[in-house]
């Protein structure tokens, strides 16, 4: 039996990696491995690492599924890699252990409930735009009052920042840098 190799991640620099730290250790963890990156992000050097360290036998245990992948794919690619790599994988929230071959079945039916999920929320999303629609509701943002874009576009020519003109005028300091690109799309053409 190989070792088990920690893997903690939190999405940003204010949340605390030390409750899955003490968890892993409890799992008796020889070394954690840590990121503090968006789960958004596929690029996570700490995993790399603990890849990197891993030898056939190891075991990548994790708190929670979502701290290793945010989609059911990345989960089964990064484990299915690991199973290329005879390295085992555990989640200790949804006691999953794929050193044995119930534990890999539990996790592919996990697998299969979370698609089964997905999909679901999929067709209730067409059945409620289709709703939407039928009722002469248009999905999504509503558009930016013309008198609105035109001042925030105009105190931006004046020489306002566009947080400065969003302020002024009312709207979101993201849509003013948006109805900038645009104007400046625009005006090239």
């Amino acid at each position: 039996m190989g070792d088990v190799l920690g893997y903690a991640r939190v999405s940003t620099d204010d949340q605390d990696l030390e409750g899955q730290r003490r968890r892993l250790k409890k799992a008796d963890a020889i070394r954690i491995f840590e990121d503090v990156i968006s789960g958004k992000r596929f690029e996570r050097p700490g995993l790399n690492q603990l890849l990197d360290y891993a030898r056939p036998g190891d075991s990548l245990c994790v708190v929670r599924l979502d701290r290793l992948g945010r989609s059911l794919r990345e989960l089964l690619e990064v484990v299915d890699m690991l199973k290329e790599r005879r390295i085992h994988f555990q989640s200790l929230e949804e006691k999953i252990d794929t050193s044995s071959a119930a534990g890999e079945l539990i996790f592919h039916v996990f697998g299969a409930i979370a698609h089964f999920e997905r999909r679901l929320i999929g067709e209730r999303t067409k059945d409620g735009l289709a709703a939407a629609k039928a009722k002469g509701r248009r999905p999504g943002r509503p558009p930016v009052d013309p008198d609105k874009r035109d001042a925030a576009l105009k105190l931006i020519a004046a020489g306002l920042s566009p947080t400065e003109a969003a302020r002024q005028v009312g709207l979101g300091r993201a849509t003013v840098y948006k109805l900038r690109a645009q104007n400046v799309h625009a005006s090239a053409r």
